[in-house]
Formats: structure tokens, C-alpha cells, sequence
């Protein structure tokens, strides 16, 4: 069974065509396609924290909304409007996020500044883990894969929904602005100067991590305050992108439940 939540205008050309497509109205299982107004919707259905209409009388409308706008759909139908061979049964069309530098910074920064990350499994398990460690939003330049990209969106387990974010044409501008904020910046590189467990992250800070295959650019690890070295034994010469931010964000995270356990 599916769940397809609907805040798109051209949704009504994809049922028609994904209908055009059946197969002479086969006679197998169903799925149901339900089609909501609202993003809120969505996330109700979810549980997720989010904040309720003032009124019961507004969410029961908008319940029975639910009920009115569901609709049976066959399996070859909903093979159609999906872009996997085998869905989880659940698919949402809805409107992007919007954030602002300053839903990012939150209030006391802990953020993740990511340059032309490629692979969706590695961008979509670093927002994952950014979420459970804490930080408090996540930076990409404008060549980082597509948040939006289906593999992407399965790969962060729903923080994509929760966790701030924002593409920036010019990394390094931005980089240097979060610095004039009073943001530490520390660039995971093997030229480190320190190891990363010898800072100090308490304090407003930002992690820049690079490319899986080439790491950071000069020009970006540049805009570093320090350099930060994560030990390794044996003969693997770096980590992979997403588990590099792990270790940098949980050590950021450990540290400042410390500091709040002392306080």
C-alpha cells in the first residue's frame, strides 16, 4: 500500500499518464494512492513534532480531507508513479525546504560544510548521523549531489525532514561569513595539525569535510582556522566522507553534553 502525499500543480498530469500505462485493468492487489493538500498532512500521519492547528475542528476537517482524497490505484499504476522496483510503500510529492543561515547556525553552531559530496548513500547517512550527534544544520556547495535525490532521501531515514540546510553558490564567501560570526572553522585533513580530539568544540564551530575521492579543494581548506587530523593504524589512507563527519559531529556532541552535565 502506498501514501502519496500531493503539494505539486502537475501531480493530475502523473496519475493520467501513470494510468495511460495500465495494463488492462489488472486484477491483482492494490495499493492505495492517497493525495493530501498539505505538507502538515504528511507529517501528522508521521508523528513528527509539529506544531497542531489551534483547533479540533480544523484537524478533523483536514482528516476528513484525508478520507474524501484517498483513491485505489493498481500495481502497475503505482509501479508507474514510483522510481523503485520495489518501494517501501509509502511515496510523497511535496515542496522543498526553505532555510536560512540563521535556521542553520541555531543557537549555538554546530555545523557540517560539505563540498562536491557525490555519492546520495554518503550525503543522505551524513545527515542521518549529523541529526543523531547533534548539529545543528548542514552546508553544501552548489556541485554537492541533489538533497532531493530519491537514494538521497531514503539514505537519511527521515532528518532530511528535520535537519536545516542550505546550498550556497559560493562556499568559500559563506565560509568566510559564518567565520565573521564568530564561528570557529576546522578542515578535516590529512595534513591535520592537531587530532580532532585535541580541540575544542564547545564554542560556535563548523567542520568542513570534501569530496570522497579528492577531499577538500586548496582554495576551500584554505578558509580553515585549523586543520584537524583523525589517527588511523594500518594501511587505509582516509576514511569515507560520511564516517569522517561522524566522528568529527559525535566528538563535537560528546563534548557538549560534558559541558552541559557539569553546568
Amino acid at each position: 500500500r502506498a501514501l502519496v502525499v500531493d503539494l505539486l500543480p502537475d501531480v493530475e498530469r502523473i496519475k493520467e499518464d501513470a494510468h495511460g500505462h495500465e495494463e488492462n485493468k489488472s486484477h491483482g492487489k492494490v495499493n492505495l494512492f492517497f493525495v493530501f493538500t498539505h505538507f502538515y498532512a504528511f507529517l501528522r500521519l508521521f508523528h513528527r513534532n509539529v506544531t497542531p492547528p489551534p483547533a479540533k475542528k480544523c484537524r478533523k476537517e483536514k482528516n476528513e480531507q484525508f478520507i474524501k482524497s484517498a483513491e485505489v490505484m493498481s500495481d502497475p499504476v503505482f509501479a508507474r508513479v514510483s522510481d523503485t522496483k520495489t518501494p517501501q510503500g509509502v511515496l510523497a510529492v511535496v515542496r522543498r525546504m526553505e532555510y536560512t543561515m540563521e535556521d542553520v547556525l541555531g543557537e549555538n553552531p554546530h555545523v557540517l560544510v560539505l563540498e562536491n559530496i557525490q555519492d546520495p548513500g554518503n550525503l543522505g547517512t551524513i545527515f542521518r548521523t549529523a541529526e543523531a550527534a547533534g548539529a545543528t544544520g548542514i552546508v553544501l556547495s552548489k556541485d554537492c549531489v541533489d538533497l532531493y535525490n530519491p537514494k538521497v532521501i531514503r539514505s537519511t531515514m527521515g532528518a532530511v525532514l528535520r535537519l536545516p540546510f542550505l546550498y550556497t553558490d559560493d562556499l568559500t564567501g559563506t565560509i568566510n561569513e559564518m567565520k565573521l560570526a564568530g564561528i570557529k572553522i576546522y578542515a578535516a585533513h590529512l595534513g591535520g595539525e592537531t587530532d580532532y580530539d585535541q580541540e575544542d568544540y564547545r564554542t560556535a564551530c563548523a567542520f568542513l569535510i570534501g569530496n570522497e575521492g579528492n577531499g577538500l579543494t586548496e582554495e576551500t581548506a584554505a578558509c580553515a582556522d585549523r586543520k584537524i587530523l583523525i589517527p588511523m593504524k594500518g594501511s587505509a589512507e582516509s576514511l569515507n566522507a560520511a564516517v569522517a563527519s561522524a566522528v568529527l559531529m559525535f566528538e563535537a556532541g560528546r563534548q557538549r553534553r560534558r559541558q552541559s552535565d557539569k553546568g
